[in-house]
């Protein structure tokens, strides 16, 4: 019988068989694939033939294939539907494949095979020449060319990283649960929809409190439901709530565990040559070093800052007094209201999930790329929340497979995400997830999401378009294996068709195009918080990484001072604007991919502002731009130097001036 793990299964599109997979089975398969793998190595070092493309970097390529295959079901359940055998086994896997790594990245006799083909007169072509660089620069970063002794220090500080960063999820996400905000009295929930009255009833249900709610936790600063709650005092208990993780001195306190992380990357960073991790890190990226990065966030932080300011003496008038964190975001909503007639809350009607997804965010994809979407309820998730969906070209040929896990629960982390469930091989077809933290009415009822909920599933598909249709002949280079600071632009710039008029249309005809006019007229407001509150989050993380290992702090009393610090240097420490992320529960750069690479965001979305500035030039969603951005953005996948092809497309790099302008920033002269 095959391994539902390792092999493809035979279920369509290879979906993986999730009701065969059971939580016993992922740890024997992990295992038997990593030996599988370098079984597969020792073969490559031991070919007698010279060493080149076809007998070197091939083999190595698809050594992996069954190993990626298991890790990403892995993965999935860790990030999207835990409990604690599978949490348990994690942080026992999680330095064994960081020893695994090390053993092929560090492999001294592979790296000189690699070496040695790189040295060849070969006639490679595009997408192999950039796989072989990027293997060199995999393997280089890694510290294959360092000492025994040096790699052997690395091998002890990789595991122990690994394990950190499955500690602080862990823990983060437990204490999240535990500081959910129960309610008593559901007239504390006054200003609360009726979906998200029911969503907290059953959530607090489901925790043994029938009778009472309870307001779940998101990963950022500001709670979603602060802009609504009408009572101050529930509004700042929830805010406190939120800013407590991770910092409460108990058992699931992460500020031990990510200082030692800050100090440990701080230390790998000076074995591989590099000042610092941001150094390293941002090495391998488009934006090259930690100044460049710098030089732009800090730059934009002072006019951010100001508008924050103006912004914050608007809602002061409004409020008649001193406006905190907590009641930051409902005042927002006050002046929205009354400079902008432009109440968002009562748009929530015309978000209505389904309708967003199927003829707003499918819809923008047919017309720009005439992609097909059919929902297969004869196809199962790995939880019943899960939806798929078969995708497919115009003229019918296969794309692949589009899971949809909308709602928030207990056993998922926080945030949204987009993930990818299968290696791509050239001819496989994509299986990609996006995740979101919904609440979850009650059964009948329609969910119906916000405007920044409807505006992330927006974002989220623009990841899983990236997914999807970003094609190669190699699984390390294909869907969105691109740099950090790419990733997030597909995925931004498909934001732009929520509020497009021709798409807006089509999942909210009953819309009133005078409202619609209004938000697009408003699409500036409170952008001084907004960005404020990314680029304190953004320098944060730079701060943190740009630190020596003999600079990071030895005592977790120092981590507020560290924080107020950094963000009073670059003008952010306005109290009613925190970061987006405090340093307790920043999960992007302590349990995620984000370490050094917050910033990307905003670097990505100079591209993505230029790039809504070329649709509207060119005559938005039209099949031919839709073709262009294909081809340009994210069809090639990783094959190629991502802004290589940008200017190539454009004719030039991208101008800052479409972000200023977007942002609010413009008129400050920055």
């Amino acid at each position: 019988m095959d391994d539902p793990l390792l092999d493809k299964s035979a279920l369509p599109y290879g979906l993986p068989d999730f009701g065969r997979i059971r939580v016993a089975d992922y740890e024997p398969a992990i295992k038997r694939a990593m030996a599988e793998q370098l079984v597969a190595i020792d073969r490559i070092i031991a070919d007698p033939e010279p060493p080149s493309f076809a007998n070197t970097l091939i083999p190595l390529e698809l050594s992996g294939t069954r190993l990626e295959r298991a890790l990403a079901i892995f993965s999935n359940a860790s990030a999207a539907d835990t409990n604690d055998e599978i949490d348990a086994l994690e942080q026992e896997l999680a330095p064994q494949l960081a020893a695994h790594d090390d053993a092929i990245l560090l492999n001294r006799a592979l790296h000189q095979r690699l070496l040695a083909v790189a040295q060849q007169e070969e006639d490679l072509d595009v997408e192999d020449s950039y796989l072989l660089e990027r293997y060199l620069t995999w393997f280089r970063l890694a510290g294959a060319g360092l000492s025994e002794q040096d790699q052997a220090a690395l091998k002890r500080i990789n595991g122990r990283i690994s394990s950190l960063s499955s500690a602080f999820k862990i823990a983060l996400q437990a204490d999240s649960n535990d500081l959910a905000l129960l309610i008593d009295d559901p007239a504390e929930l006054d200003g609360l929809s009726a979906g998200e009255r029911s969503a907290a009833a059953a959530a607090a249900e489901r925790r043994g409190h029938p009778g009472k709610y309870l307001i779940s936790l998101v990963l950022p600063t500001a709670h979603p439901y602060l802009d609504t709650l009408r009572n101050p005092d529930v509004r700042a208990r929830l805010a406190a709530a939120q800013q407590a993780r991770g910092a409460r001195g108990n058992e699931h306190d992460t500020r031990a565990t990510l200082l030692e992380l800050l100090k440990l990357r701080a230390q790998r960073a000076t074995l591989l040559g590099f000042e610092n991790h941001a150094a390293l890190r941002i090495s391998d990226s488009t934006a090259k070093t930690p100044e460049a990065v710098r030089e732009m966030l800090s730059g934009l932080a002072s006019a951010a800052a100001a508008n924050a300011r103006r912004e914050q003496a608007r809602l002061e008038q409004v409020a008649g007094g001193p406006v905190s964190a907590a009641d930051w975001p409902y005042y927002a909503e006050q002046v929205r209201l009354a400079d902008h007639d432009l109440d968002l809350s009562a748009l929530r009607p015309y978000f209505q999930a389904d309708r967003v997804l199927h003829d707003g965010v499918f819809f923008a994809a047919n017309r720009l790329f005439g992609l097909n979407f059919t929902e297969r309820p004869d196809l199962n998730g790995y939880h019943p929340d899960v939806r798929v969906f078969e995708v497919s070209e115009e003229d019918g040929a296969p794309v692949g497979l589009y899971l949809l896990d909308l709602y928030t629960r207990e056993s998922k982390r926080g945030g949204a995400w987009m993930s990818d469930l299968s290696p791509s091989l050239l001819g496989d077809t994509a299986i990609v997830v996006n995740n979101l933290n919904v609440p979850k009415p009650a059964q009948g009822e329609a969910t119906l999401l916000t405007f920044d909920q409807t505006r992330t599933l927006f974002h989220e598909f623009g990841h899983a378009l990236h997914g999807l249709l970003g094609k190669a002949r190699y699984p390390s280079l294909a869907g969105t294996s691109v740099f950090r600071d790419f990733v997030e632009f597909p995925s931004q710039n498909y934001e732009i068709w929520m509020l497009w008029p021709e798409v807006l249309a089509n999942y909210a005809p009953e819309l009133d195009p005078a409202v619609v006019e209004r938000l697009n007229a408003a699409q500036a407001f409170n952008q001084g918080y907004g960005t404020s509150e990314y680029l304190a989050a953004a320098l944060l993380d730079l701060a943190w990484h740009s630190l020596g290992p003999e600079q990071v702090p030895t005592e977790v009393s120092e981590i507020a001072a560290f924080e107020a610090a950094a963000l009073s240097a670059v003008g952010l420490d306005n109290p009613a604007v925190p970061p987006r992320y405090h340093t307790s529960y920043f999960s992007h750069i302590f349990s995620t991919g984000y370490a050094a690479a917050y910033y990307a965001y905003l670097w990505a979305e100079v591209l993505d502002a230029d790039t809504e500035r070329w649709f509207k030039d060119n005559g938005g969603l039209t099949r031919a731009n839709g073709d262009a951005y294909r081809a340009n953005v994210i069809g090639f996948g990783g094959t190629r130097e991502p802004l290589a092809v940008y200017r190539a497309w454009r004719g030039r790099a991208a101008p800052i001036e479409p972000l200023l302008e977007r942002r609010g920033l413009a008129s400050a002269g920055t």
